[in-house]
C-alpha cells in the first residue's frame, strides 16, 4: 500500500495551491492522508479526485473543515494501524503530546510544527511530513510517502 502524507497546507492563506509537482507525485497512490491545517475544504475535494483521502482537522482549520473531519483517526493499513492527528502545543513536546492520544498503533502521523520527522521511538514510527507550502519553522518544504508491505514500513520525507 502506498500512502501520500500531507500536513499544514494552509491553502489559501499561505499559498493558492500546492506545488504542481506534488499533484504529479500523488498519482498512483492508494491513499492520501492529511494531518490537518487544511484551512478550507476545497483542498480535500481536489485531493479526492486523485485517490481516497483520510484527514483530520487542525488548529487553523475553519468551521467547514472541522465539521467534516475528526480531530484524530485510526487508519488500518493491512496488518498495521496508523494514528492520525494534527497535534498541539510547543514543538519541543509535540511527539510526547501526540503519543498520549494513541494506545496501540504502529505509526503516528502528525503535523502542526511544520518540521519533518521520520523517527522510531519504542517501536512506533513518528511521521510528520512537514509542510509543502510553509517553511516558517523548517529548512525546506516537504511532504511524505509511506509504503507498507505486510508489516514492513518504508517512510520517507520528500523535499520540494
Amino acid at each position: 500500500m502506498k500512502i501520500a502524507v500531507l500536513s499544514d497546507t494552509h491553502i489559501p492563506i499561505i499559498a493558492d495551491d500546492m506545488p504542481k509537482k506534488i499533484y504529479t507525485a500523488l498519482k498512483g497512490v492508494d491513499l492520501i492522508v492529511h494531518a490537518g491545517d487544511i484551512v478550507t475544504p476545497e483542498i480535500i475535494d481536489r485531493l479526492s479526485k486523485i485517490a481516497p483521502v483520510r484527514a483530520v482537522c487542525g488548529n487553523m482549520d475553519d468551521e467547514n473543515v472541522c465539521a467534516r473531519l475528526p480531530k484524530k483517526d485510526i487508519i488500518k493499513a493491512g496488518a498495521l494501524s496508523l494514528g492520525l492527528i494534527h497535534g498541539s502545543g510547543a514543538p519541543a513536546n509535540l511527539m510526547a503530546t501526540v503519543r498520549k492520544e494513541f494506545k496501540q498503533v504502529d505509526v503516528i502521523i502528525f503535523g502542526h510544527s511544520h518540521i519533518p520527522c521520520n523517527e522510531r521511538i519504542d517501536g512506533v514510527l513518528f511521521f510528520n511530513p512537514g509542510s509543502p507550502t510553509d517553511k516558517i519553522f523548517a529548512p525546506y518544504n516537504s511532504y511524505g510517502m509511506i509504503e507498507i508491505t505486510g508489516k514492513n514500513i518504508n517512510a520517507r520525507i520528500i523535499k520540494i
